[in-house]
Formats: C-alpha cells, sequence, structure tokens
C-alpha cells in the first residue's frame, strides 16, 4: 500500500529545519504542497517552498516574535514539528554547567517555547498537529550522553500532558522516536567506536526513513495524540530495496 499526503493549503512550521531529520520533513512537507517556515540558527535546505528563519529556539522572546510573524504573514500555523535539538558528548562528572543548561534549553526549553507560542493559534483554530522528538535513549541512557537522554526523556512527559490539556480543541501532540539516523549531528556525536556499535545493533537509517511517519503525524490520518510512535531499528543495508 502506497501513502501519499496533500498538505496544499496548510502551513507548516519545522524548527530545527535547516538539516537532518528537519530539514526533509521541511521540504517533504512543501513538495506535499504546504506553506513551510525552517526555524533553525544555521541555513537551511535551500528548498524554494521553504522559508528560512533564523531563530535560536532556546530564546523564549525570539521564537515568539517569529511564530507572531509567521501568523501574520500566513494567517494560521496547521502542524508544528519540534524538531531543534543539540546532541553533545561529555562524560556526567566532566559536565560544565553552561553545557548543561544549553542542552537543556534547546532541546528541551526550545520545545516548550514553540509549543507555548503555536499552541495558542492552534487552539484557535481549533485545529493542529505537533510533534516532538524523543529518543531512544531516554530509556536506555548512553555514555557521555546524559544531557541528551536526559531532554529527551523529560519531553515525553511534557508532551503527553501537553496533549491532555489541548485534545478538547482538536489539537494533538505526538511523540516519535525516530531511531538512529544518518544526519550530521549524529555522525559528529558518534565517530569511531560509536558508530560502529549503532551499524551493529540498531543499524543507522536514513532521514528518508523518518520522513513518512512524521507527514502521517501531521496528517489528518492521524487521529490520536499523547502516542509515542517509536522505530526501534532500521533496514539492514540493501534491505529496502
Amino acid at each position: 500500500m502506497k501513502a501519499s499526503f496533500d498538505a496544499r493549503g496548510d502551513v507548516v512550521l519545522v524548527t530545527g529545519g535547516a538539516q537532518g531529520i528537519g530539514g526533509a520533513v521541511a521540504v517533504a512537507c512543501a513538495e506535499a504542497g504546504a506553506r513551510v517556515v525552517a526555524f533553525d540558527t544555521a541555513a537551511g535546505p535551500g528548498h524554494p517552498g521553504v522559508q528560512e528563519v533564523r531563530v535560536d529556539v532556546a530564546d523564549r522572546a525570539a521564537v515568539t516574535g517569529a511564530v507572531d510573524a509567521v501568523v501574520r504573514q500566513h494567517g494560521r500555523i496547521d502542524a508544528l514539528v519540534a524538531g531543534a535539538a543539540v546532541q553533545p558528548r561529555t562524560p556526567v562528572l566532566e559536565t560544565l554547567p553552561a553545557d548543561w543548561r544549553r542542552t537543556l534549553a534547546v532541546n528541551l526549553d526550545g520545545v516548550v517555547w514553540a509549543c507555548q507560542a503555536v499552541v495558542p493559534q492552534m487552539v484557535r483554530q481549533r485545529s493542529g498537529a505537533v510533534v516532538v522528538f524523543t529518543s531512544g535513549l531516554a530509556g536506555t541512557g548512553f555514555p557521555a550522553a546524559a544531557g541528551y537522554a536526559a531532554s529527551k526523556a523529560a519531553l515525553v512527559g511534557f508532551a503527553k500532558s501537553l496533549a491532555a490539556e489541548v485534545a478538547e480543541h482538536r489539537v494533538r501532540v505526538n511523540v516519535v522516536s525516530p531511531g538512529v539516523v544518518d544526519t550530521a549531528q549524529f555522525r559528529a556525536a558518534n565517530a569511531g567506536a560509536d558508530l560502529d556499535h549503532w551499524r551493529r545493533t540498531t543499524g543507522v537509517g536514513t532521514v528518508d526513513d523518518v520522513v513518512g511517519p512524521l507527514l502521517f503525524l501531521l496528517s489528518d490520518a492521524a487521529t490520536m495524540t499523547g502516542s509515542v510512535l517509536t522505530r526501534e531499528r532500521a533496514y539492514p543495508a540493501g534491505a529496502a530495496s
């Protein structure tokens, strides 16, 4: 069964939309007909259907101002993909306070600020879909990844709570655990033996593996809220062809 998505008329906001999974879903939404705005601190995918806005999601005032500008320009926001994240690798006993706070400020606070800015517009519309990201490391931990794992664990509780608060307004909030995906950020955080570990165990997927589940959760076919969609393993090389 082949799936296709029609996003014509929709406005989609992607934080962390410059590259990786965020960049891939931004492009996919644009190619499905949506008007897409990508927030990031770096240059985006360069797709003609993706409007790029430089925003540090850890800055609540900047996020609020940028979201207000999107609503003034487009009149609505139908979907939020809150994907901005950092993945530093430092052992717990060596982690500096400023580095710990920065990880939580981007990965956790940045999602909260984006939701606080976007979801009231969805409530007024009585429609909207929000997707946030957790990680398998939230449940297992991983050496030198405590900040990342802690932030991703916290997001599950946050998203489920928000989902319960806004369900009556027909706004859906779901979580994706995308598994191990080959992105520039993943490679920077998992060089050498760690990369070999993931290849041997879960496998390393591509951003395209995650786009379909994300588009589903953004679509009106996904009637659930407060759910966690988990992709445990990647196809072995060549298995999907």
